[in-house]
This record gives structure tokens, C-alpha cells and sequence, in this order.
């Protein structure tokens, strides 16, 4: 920045901006960390807002800090206050307090193009959100233009079971019913193809893939909420960002370092579709 607050000579035109609201993840791999790997990778500019501090790598999870809430509420206020969202996402929510914070600060002041990720639990199967999440996470639900449930989260919103297509469908709308404006819910824990279904103005999308044989991997869902943030903030519709987030997602699987003991981190590294 110049002395008189002007660009200086030769700045790069003005980027699009995606905000991540999520925890950090210390090995790289999910979180805070992987958002912005993926916005980078799509030519976006990454700004973010931690909502808990993790102590994990690729094979556990050893312990969460949530941040106090006035804390994340104050970050937010800081981004926001001086660059321009395009598009956000919310990830991991640690606590109902973060959550009802969160709530409260949206209807204030809303987010565009916001994307929640419930993120529940980790890929090692340690749980992440302390007890109360869950129902205090459907506050967040009228503020979301996508919300993105694997299995397991779609059954513990919904109180129903989610073992297959029929059943991805009915947890969407119900869902929707209960004020997200579209819902994507991905199919990586289906036995065969990943296959996702994506309810949006009544209408039903597939994006079918064949699994990646890669192992054991985290940060999937992360990086795919974030891949679709990206593609709204640089002006995509939703259903073109989520098939090109899928296409990213699935060539960053087959692409997994082997880094580290456990689960392997994708890598942001590919070429973004597009």
C-alpha cells in the first residue's frame, strides 16, 4: 500500500475473497489449514476465523480448545469489517455457545454465499463439538445457502437413518424444512460409489464418482465445502460449484501423500477443474 492509501504501481487486480470459520488443524491436513490450501488452489483469497484450536495429527485427535465466543465473534467483525466476503464457510463449531454466537451475528449481519459444513467428527472417529452441538447447530440452519452433512452428520441432525439414497434424500429435505436453502449430502461412507445428492429449489442433483483407492484419508469434507466456497466467491452457481469441488476433491484423493502414521491428508497441490 502506497503513503497516500492507494494500491501501489503494478498491484495485482482485486481477488475474490472466501472466509473460512473453523478450527485449526496443527498437521496440516483438515480445518483452517486445508480451507485455505483449497482457496488458494482456486485462486481465491483465503481469509479465516478459528473457532477452536486442535491438538491432532493423522492418527488422533488428542484434545479441543474451543475459542470463547466473543473472541470468534470479534475475528469475524475484524475480516468483515475491511474486505469483502464473497463467500464463506462455517466448519467446525466447537461448542452451543459458539453456535448460539454465531446464530446471533448472522441475523445482524449476514454472510453471502455461506456454506455449513457440521462438522461432528474427525476422520479419525474422534468426536470434535462438545455435548449440545448438535441441536444448537440448527441455528445456524436459515443462515446457510448449502449445508453439507456426510452420513453420519445427516442422521444426527435429522434423528433418522441414512444408510442410502432414499435415505440421503429424505434427511435433505428435512433439512431444507428446517430453513437451509439447499442441502448437499455426500455419499463417502456408502459402501460402493460415493455417490452425494444435492436438493436445490426443489430440484434433485447426483454426482456420482467411483471410490479413490487410496486408504484411509481427512480433511475430505473440508476441502469439498471449501472447493464449493471457492467457486461461489469467484461467481460459479451452485451446481457447477459443486461438481467442479467434486472433480478437485476426487483427483486431491488420488493424489494423498503418505504423510505421517494415520490418515492421509489430501493433496491441494492438483490442478483445479475449470
Amino acid at each position: 500500500m502506497a503513503a497516500d492509501g492507494s494500491a501501489p504501481a503494478g498491484a495485482g487486480p482485486p481477488c475474490p475473497v472466501a472466509l473460512t470459520i473453523a478450527g485449526s488443524d496443527p498437521s496440516g491436513g483438515a480445518g483452517i489449514q486445508a480451507d485455505l490450501k483449497t482457496f488458494q488452489a482456486f485462486g481465491v483469497y483465503g481469509s479465516a476465523v478459528i473457532t477452536a484450536l486442535t491438538v491432532q495429527n493423522t492418527r488422533e485427535v488428542r484434545a479441543v480448545h474451543p475459542v470463547e465466543p466473543a473472541t470468534v465473534i470479534a475475528q469475524l467483525d475484524a475480516v468483515t469489517d475491511d474486505l469483502t466476503v464473497a463467500a464463506a464457510k462455517i466448519g467446525l463449531v466447537p461448542t452451543p455457545e459458539v453456535a448460539a454466537a454465531l446464530a446471533a451475528r448472522l441475523t445482524r449481519r449476514p454472510l453471502p454465499s455461506l456454506v455449513v459444513d457440521p462438522v461432528l467428527v474427525a476422520g479419525s472417529g474422534d468426536a470434535l463439538g462438545s455435548p449440545g452441538t448438535v441441536a444448537a447447530l440448527r441455528a445456524l440452519f436459515p443462515h446457510a445457502a448449502l449445508l453439507t452433512p456426510n452420513l453420519p452428520e445427516a442422521a444426527a441432525l435429522t434423528g433418522r437413518r441414512v444408510n442410502d439414497l432414499d435415505g440421503m434424500l429424505d434427511a435433505a429435505r428435512a433439512l431444507v424444512d428446517l430453513g437451509a436453502a439447499a442441502v448437499l449430502v455426500k455419499g463417502g461412507h456408502l459402501p460402493e460409489r460415493a455417490v452425494d445428492v444435492l436438493l436445490v429449489a426443489g430440484a434433485v442433483h447426483r454426482f456420482d464418482a467411483a471410490r479413490v483407492a487410496v486408504g484411509a484419508t481427512h480433511g475430505t469434507g473440508c476441502t469439498l465445502s471449501a472447493a464449493i466456497v471457492a467457486g461461489l466467491a469467484a461467481g460459479r452457481d451452485l451446481v457447477t460449484a459443486v461438481a467442479n469441488a467434486k472433480e478437485f476433491v476426487r483427483d486431491a484423493l488420488a493424489a494423498a501423500p503418505a504423510i505421517g502414521g494415520g490418515a492421509r491428508p489430501l493433496d491441494h497441490r492438483v490442478r483445479r477443474p475449470g
